[in-house]
C-alpha cells in the first residue's frame, strides 16, 4: 500500500507539471489510475474523461480534445488498444500502433493523462473505475446503445456531454481515400502495362 501511495503521489506531481513526456502522463494500471484521480478530486480538480482510437491524429481530434478539456481541469483520455481497435474497426486498423498514438497524444497540451482501454474489458470499465465529473463523448461514437443512450453510465458520472465531430473528415474517411487512391494507382499501372504485355504475347505466338 505504501508503494502504491508513493507511485500515486509521483503521478499527480507529474500530471500537474508542464512536462509532455509519455512517462509522466500515461497510467496503464487502473488501480493506480483510480488512486490518482481520487487524489486529484480531493485537491479540488474537476476530472473530464473521454475515450477513442485517435488513429491518424488530425485537426478534428485536437479540437475535440480542446473542447473536452475546457469543460474541466484535468482531461483523462482512454485510448483504445490495437486489439480493441481491430475488434471494433476491422483487421486493417489501427493504421498507427498504440504506442505511437499514445506518444503523439501525450504532447497535446489539452491532454493531462492517458490510459489504454483493452478488448478483454467491458466497454464501460474505465468510466466505472474513475467516475469522472464529466464524461465527454461524440455523436459518432459506437460505445453506447442509442436506445438506452447513456442511462447505464449516468450513475458513474457527474455529467455527460455529447460533442459533434470537430472536422469535416474522419480517420475512417482518410483511410478509405488512401485505399481508393492506392487502388487507382495500381489500376493505372496495370493499364499502362497491358499494351506491352499484349505485344509480348503476340510476339511470342509469332515466334512459336
Amino acid at each position: 500500500m505504501q508503494g502504491m501511495e508513493k507511485k500515486t503521489r509521483a503521478s499527480v506531481k507529474n500530471i500537474l507539471s508542464s512536462s509532455s513526456n509519455l512517462s509522466d502522463r500515461y497510467i496503464p494500471d487502473y488501480k493506480v489510475l483510480k488512486e490518482t484521480v481520487d487524489q486529484l478530486k480531493n485537491m479540488g480538480y474537476k476530472i473530464v474523461l473521454t475515450q477513442g482510437v485517435y488513429d491518424m491524429l488530425h485537426e478534428g481530434h485536437a479540437h475535440y480534445l480542446e473542447k473536452a478539456r475546457s469543460l474541466g481541469d484535468i482531461l483523462l483520455l482512454g485510448v483504445d488498444s490495437d486489439e480493441l481497435t481491430r475488434k471494433r474497426k476491422g483487421p486493417n486498423r489501427p493504421v498507427v500502433p498504440e504506442q505511437e498514438r499514445l506518444q503523439m497524444l501525450a504532447h497535446l497540451r489539452s491532454v493531462s493523462m492517458l490510459t489504454l482501454r483493452h478488448a478483454r474489458d467491458p466497454i464501460g470499465k474505465l468510466i466505472r473505475t474513475v467516475r469522472p465529473d464529466i464524461l465527454v463523448t461524440s455523436t459518432s461514437t459506437k460505445d453506447f446503445n442509442k436506445k438506452d443512450q447513456f442511462a447505464e453510465y449516468e450513475e458513474y458520472c457527474g455529467e455527460i456531454v455529447v460533442l459533434p465531430p470537430q472536422a469535416a473528415t474522419s480517420t475512417t474517411a482518410r483511410v478509405r481515400e488512401l485505399t481508393i487512391s492506392g487502388a487507382d494507382q495500381l489500376a493505372g499501372e496495370i493499364m499502362r502495362q497491358i499494351p506491352q504485355l499484349v505485344k509480348n504475347a503476340l510476339d511470342a505466338l509469332q515466334n512459336a
